[in-house]
């Protein structure tokens, strides 16, 4: 990309939802955010597996999600259980390979939505999903009482690489063996072809505005820069910039091209997310209000 402008932006939801998981992926008391992969019967990763730490977790037996999904499922999901770890942003979440670089797959019907928008070198993901408050009391996590469930931004890939996971027939790294998108269950059960893995860049492009930023990762504590649902709805309904408002010729983020689900508000314009689809695509080069808005976001992960 080096520097140009031309950028495409794909808001891509991830994690636990009230249909796969059941539950809100947790804001910590520490602020940390905490993305929950959803469950995978057929996944070789457990939850018991996937590293994580903060604080605000002083039970050694939550230092991995293991502890943590059992407690705020209710026990209804084991350490045991298979997680699809994908997005797979952090490098510390689980035992790496050399060369490893963050990765996220994608298939079906979302991955043909991608590639009908020439989804391709240079583009971003902005991850997000469905996010709530926690609390410790008497020595349980717990959600916290009408806390607000929201939509927050919590990681990001820049794409450098694409792999094209059709019937196994390109050799892939080493490093890569253990993405869910390369074990045998997910290549081509139908024929189709329809299965990809996007490759992290291994630095952000400059046009950012942000130097020695790796090309994915994890923003580590809530901010409201990072939040999407406008707080006092439903997590669906999103206070964005005004300047998101589609006019003229430039064209909407896509799915949600109906003018009667944008709304101008006094702090900028609210929007009624469609209710399925996971990755929303906007064309940056026609929105460039937008490069102050990605850089402050992308300014969280330091």
């Amino acid at each position: 990309m080096a520097g140009t402008s031309r950028v495409k932006l794909i808001l891509s939801r991830k994690g636990f939802d009230s249909g796969t998981g059941g539950v809100a992926n947790p804001i910590l008391p520490s602020g940390r955010l905490c993305m929950l992969p959803i469950p995978d019967s057929r996944s070789t990763i457990r939850y018991r597996d996937i590293r994580f730490s903060d604080p605000s977790l002083p039970q050694a037996r939550m230092q991995n999600l293991g502890g943590l999904v059992s407690k705020l499922t209710q026990r209804r999901i084991q350490p045991r259980c298979g997680a699809h770890l994908d997005p797979d942003l952090l490098a510390d979440s689980l035992p790496r390979k050399r060369d490893w670089r963050p990765l996220f797959g994608q298939r079906g019907a979302a991955l043909g939505h991608l590639q009908r928008q020439g989804i391709g070198l240079g583009d971003l993901f902005l991850f997000y999903g469905w996010f709530r408050q926690t609390e410790w009391v008497k020595g349980h996590l717990r959600y916290v009482a009408n806390a607000p469930d929201l939509h927050v931004i919590f990681g990001w890939l820049q794409v450098g690489d694409i792999w094209d996971v059709t019937k196994g027939e390109t050799a892939f790294p080493a490093w890569a063996g253990y993405h869910p998108h390369l074990q045998g269950v997910f290549r081509d059960e139908n024929g189709s072809g329809q299965n990809a893995i996007y490759v992290a860049a291994q630095e952000m492009d400059p046009w950012f505005g942000l130097t020695n930023l790796s090309g994915g990762g994890l923003f580590s504590e809530f901010h409201p820069s990072l939040q999407l649902s406008e707080g006092s709805r439903l997590r669906s309904q999103w206070l964005l910039p005004s300047w998101f408002l589609p006019k003229e010729e430039r064209p909407p983020l896509t799915y949600h091209g109906s003018t009667n689900r944008w709304h101008v508000v006094p702090d900028g314009v609210l929007l009624r997310t469609v209710g399925r689809g996971q990755e929303f695509v906007l064309n940056v080069d026609a929105y460039p209000e937008s490069k102050s808005w990605l850089r402050e976001i992308l300014s969280r992960s330091k």
